[in-house]
């Protein structure tokens, strides 16, 4: 089976559940071969260095007017690249054609939006009939993940699934797998049994933590606390705490977070849906970030409604007593590693890899004219 994972680098969630995939994949299914492209490296080199800049300016800068178009889309019709301008959607249409050719996929799987309506776009056009699996790398399900030549969508959980049904796409189109995380974050629990408490925080791949000194210096004071604070690829912030507070290790991009994750009592973070998925397969206690997206708005209602974690009330500057209630509170601490083994024990664990099992028996083939020698794997 040929399989072509598209996916796009805004933050690195969606990258990093496509290596997921692959790494899933791989593992299950040793014969398949799998070509993962981000869509806007391949099909628009010279601009997506500037593009995921600009994203990376709006997330700092600018999350007031992300969350306004972002819920005007919501409340507003569906999202489609085809009622576009033709200038602006021809270059990823014609990329995608081409890197269609190449490599002859059986299915393409998508972790971006923007990928599943191109997808869909070139279906339509093309008259192609290439199975399209959407992985919704959230627990929401906004409209933008929702396209019409989508065959199959890859859900975070019963949430996710009851709200793509509300919004008409039929039950048997929708598997629950989890958001996908590496296989290291599968790997059993094994809790240190020190006195000491261990505090890890998190900022996702662009590292957004607080910017107040005050907030690292609370953090520093925290009696028999050790705490791992994870800059990921915000540079200037680890250059300005590296060695600069007693008791905080600061530690830029890393391959290692799951080794974190299984030593720490609770972690500080913002409410992103693979991170979640990563805390809650590492039974780690989440004191989130009040959520400044749209999205994790949703994540964050998902860490109440099920008990694993808190929301902080406070602003950075005055959150330390929120974050010591929380981390000194053992029976608290205890009930949320009951709750999230209870979410852990319940999601399937094969769904994806049997559905692509029953699509080798019972392949669906794309047209003729999509089959042209000299593809990758064939």
């Amino acid at each position: 089976m040929n399989i072509l994972i598209l996916t796009g680098r805004f933050g690195m969630g969606h990258y990093s559940v496509a290596k997921t995939l692959v790494q899933e994949i791989e593992k299950n299914m040793p014969e398949a071969c799998i070509e993962t492209q981000d869509i806007f490296t391949y099909t628009t080199p010279f601009i997506a260095k500037t593009v995921y800049s600009a994203y990376t300016l709006l997330m700092n800068k600018g999350s007031k007017i992300y969350n306004f178009f972002y819920k005007k889309i919501e409340t507003g019709k569906k999202p489609n690249i085809g009622s576009s301008p033709i200038s602006f959607y021809l270059p990823y249409l014609l990329g995608l054609d081409s890197l269609i050719k190449k490599n002859q996929p059986d299915l393409i799987i998508s972790t971006l939006p923007f990928c599943s309506q191109l997808v869909s776009e070139y279906k339509e056009k093309y008259h192609s009939n290439i199975p399209l699996f959407t992985c919704i790398t959230d627990i929401s399900s906004h409209v933008e993940w929702i396209t019409p030549e989508t065959n199959t969508y890859l859900v975070a959980s019963q949430m996710t699934k009851q709200e793509l049904i509300s919004q008409g796409i039929p039950e048997e189109r929708i598997i629950i797998t989890g958001i996908p995380v590496r296989e290291q974050f599968k790997q059993p629990i094994i809790k240190s049994h020190s006195a000491e408490k261990h505090l890890l925080i998190m900022g996702g791949g662009l590292g957004l933590l607080p910017k107040q000194d005050r907030f690292y210096q609370q953090l520093s004071s925290l009696p028999g606390v050790h705490t791992t604070i994870i800059t990921g690829n915000n540079l200037a912030l680890y250059n300005r705490l590296y060695n600069r507070f007693p008791d905080l290790e600061v530690i830029g991009f890393t391959d290692q977070v799951y080794r974190y994750m299984q030593e720490a009592d609770l972690i500080i973070t913002k409410p992103g849906g693979i991170t979640l998925f990563e805390t809650i397969h590492s039974e780690l206690p989440i004191l989130a970030f009040t959520p400044f997206l749209a999205q994790e708005q949703e994540n964050a209602a998902f860490i109440r409604h099920y008990q694993i974690g808190r929301i902080m009330q406070s602003a950075p500057n005055n959150c330390i007593e929120e974050i010591a209630a929380a981390l000194y509170d053992d029976n608290f601490l205890a009930a949320c590693r009951e709750n999230i083994r209870y979410i852990k024990d319940n999601l399937p664990t094969d769904a994806l890899i049997n559905t692509l099992n029953q699509i080798t028996t019972n392949p669906i083939t794309a047209p003729e004219t999509q089959k042209t020698a000299g593809g990758a794997c064939a």
